[in-house]
C-alpha cells in the first residue's frame, strides 16, 4: 500500500543506473564499430548513413549523461522510464531505417528495448512499449513499400517495393509477434522477480522482528518477575489493612485507588511476562474456520466494537492448523482490537481466510481506519510502543512473540488515510482423519 518504500526505491535506482549504463555502453560499442568500419571501408562507406548513425551515437551518450544527472530528482519514476524507453524506440527505428529498413538486421534491438521496459513498467508498460515499437516498424516498412519513404543508399532489388506483398506482411507480422511475445514473457519474469523479492523482504523483516523480540524478552523476563513479587506483597498488605483498620471514607477511597492501580500493574506485568516468555501451550490440530468464526462472533459483542464497526468475514473452505487454541484466540483478538482502535467512529473490518499453495493458510485483517506512517510501521512491534494514550503498547508485541513459537509470519501494510492490512501466515496441515 505504501507506494515507494526504501527497498523499492533502492531497486528502482539500481535498475535505472543499469539502464543508463547499458545505453551508454551500446552507444560506445556502436560508435566504435562504426569508426572501425568507416576507416576500413572508407571509399565504400555511404556518408549520409555514416553521419546519421554517428549523430545518433553522440545523442545517446548525451542522453545518458543527462539521465544520470536528473534520474534521482525525477518527480514521477514511471513516467521518466516511459520517456526514456519511447525515445529509445524512436532511435532504434532510425537505426533500422538507416541500415536498410526492410533488410536491416538491427530490428532485434526493439526486443532489447521491450525487455528493458518490462523491468520498470511490468506487463502493462511492456505491452505499451511493444505496441509503439510495432507501429513504428510497421509504418516504416509500409511507407517504404509504397515508395513514400525510400531508405538511404539501398540498391534496387533490396527495397521493400521489390518484394511481394505477402513477404512484406510476413516480415511485419513476425516482427510484431516477436515484440509482443517478448513483452509478455519478459513481463511475467519481471513480475515473478518482483513477487519473489517482496517475499524475501517480508521474510527478512519477520526474522529481524523475531530476533529483536527474543533478545528483549530474555532481558525483560527477570525484571518482570522482580516487579511482580513485591507487587503481590503490596496488594496483599493493602487488603489486610483494609480489613483491619476502622472504616474511613477518605482511607477507603485511597485504598481502592491503590488496589485498582496494583491490579492494573499486575495485568501489565502478566502481559509483559507473556511477551517475554510465552508459554509453549498445547498445540492441537484445529479447524481454523470454526475458531475464527467463533472469535469474530465474540468480538462483535465486545464493547470495543462499539456496534458502529461492521465486521465482514470472508472465510474460504475448511482449513486445519496445529496451534494452541488459546494462543490463536489471543493473536486474533489482539489483531481485531488493533483494527477497531484505528477506527474513530463508524468503520469496517474485513477478515479473509484463504490457502496459499496448499501449504499455508493466510488470515487477513483489514480495516478502513486512520492508517499508519512509515515511521510508525517500523515500531509497531516494539514493546510499549503505542499511538493511543490509554494503550500499553504490548498487544502486537505479544502477537509477534506468540507467533515466533509456532514459526508463523505476520506482515503489515498501511498508509495514512487508507487503513491497515495485517496478513497472518500459518502452516496448513491435513484435516483430522
Amino acid at each position: 500500500m505504501v507506494p515507494f518504500v526504501p527497498q523499492v526505491q533502492d531497486d528502482y535506482t539500481r535498475k535505472m543506473k543499469g539502464l543508463i549504463f547499458f545505453r551508454a555502453l551500446f552507444a560506445l560499442l556502436l560508435l566504435g564499430s562504426l569508426l572501425i568500419f568507416g576507416f576500413q571501408h572508407f571509399d565504400s562507406t555511404p556518408v549520409p548513413s555514416f553521419l546519421i548513425i554517428f549523430g545518433l551515437c553522440i545523442a545517446m551518450l548525451v542522453q545518458s549523461v543527462i539521465y544520470f544527472l536528473i534520474y534521482r530528482r525525477a518527480p514521477h519514476a514511471v513516467w521518466f522510464a516511459y520517456l526514456q524507453l519511447i525515445i529509445d524506440s524512436f532511435m532504434i527505428t532510425l537505426i533500422v531505417f538507416v541500415t536498410g529498413s526492410f533488410i536491416s538486421f538491427f530490428a532485434f534491438l526493439y526486443l532489447i528495448v521491450i525487455i528493458c521496459s518490462s523491468m520498470f513498467l511490468f506487463k502493462k508498460g511492456s505491452l505499451i512499449i511493444s505496441m509503439i515499437c510495432s507501429l513504428q516498424y510497421g509504418f516504416m516498412i509500409i511507407l517504404e513499400f509504397r515508395g513514400i519513404l525510400p531508405p538511404i543508399n539501398i540498391e534496387s532489388g533490396f527495397l521493400a517495393s521489390d518484394f511481394e506483398i505477402n513477404q512484406i506482411l510476413f516480415k511485419i507480422v513476425s516482427t510484431v509477434a516477436a515484440c509482443f511475445a517478448v513483452a509478455f514473457l519478459s513481463s511475467v519474469l519481471a513480475e515473478q522477480e518482483k513477487k519473489t523479492k517482496k517475499e524475501l523482504l517480508d521474510l527478512e523483516e519477520h526474522v529481524k522482528r523475531v530476533e529483536k523480540t527474543a533478545a528483549i524478552g530474555e532481558m525483560a523476563a527477570g525484571l518482570a518477575h522482580e516487579i511482580r513479587n513485591p507487587l503481590a506483597s503490596l496488594s496483599g498488605s493493602i487488603q489486610m489493612l483494609k480489613e483491619e483498620i476502622s472504616y474511613d471514607p477518605q482511607h477507603e477511597k485511597l485504598m481502592q485507588i491503590v488496589l485498582r492501580e496494583a491490579d492494573r500493574l499486575s495485568r501489565l506485568v502478566s502481559d509483559f511476562l507473556l511477551f517475554a516468555r510465552p508459554t509453549v501451550g498445547n498445540p492441537v490440530r484445529l479447524n481454523l474456520n470454526s475458531l475464527l468464526s467463533e472469535t469474530v462472533e465474540l468480538f462483535k459483542k465486545d464493547r470495543t466494537c462499539k456496534g458502529a464497526i461492521e465486521l465482514i468475514d470472508e472465510l474460504d473452505s475448511n482449513f486445519y492448523i496445529e496451534m494452541d487454541p488459546g494462543h490463536l484466540k489471543q493473536v486474533l483478538w489482539n489483531l481485531f482490537l488493533n483494527a477497531a482502535h484505528s477506527i474513530d467512529e463508524e468503520g469496517k473490518i474485513t477478515i479473509k481466510l484463504y490457502s496459499v499453495k496448499k501449504t499455508h493458510v493466510c488470515i487477513e485483517v483489514k480495516d478502513n481506519g486512520c492508517g499508519m506512517s512509515e515511521e510508525t510501521l517500523k515500531s509497531i512491534f516494539d514493546p510499549f510502543f503505542t499511538t493511543r494514550s490509554e494503550g500499553t503498547g504490548l498487544g502486537l508485541s505479544i502477537v509477534q512473540r506468540i507467533l515466533s513459537v509456532y514459526d508463523c509470519q505476520l506482515d503489515v501494510e498501511s498508509k495514512i488515510g487508507h487503513g491497515t492490512l495485517f496478513t497472518l501466515k500459518l502452516k496448513q496441515v491435513a484435516p483430522l482423519p
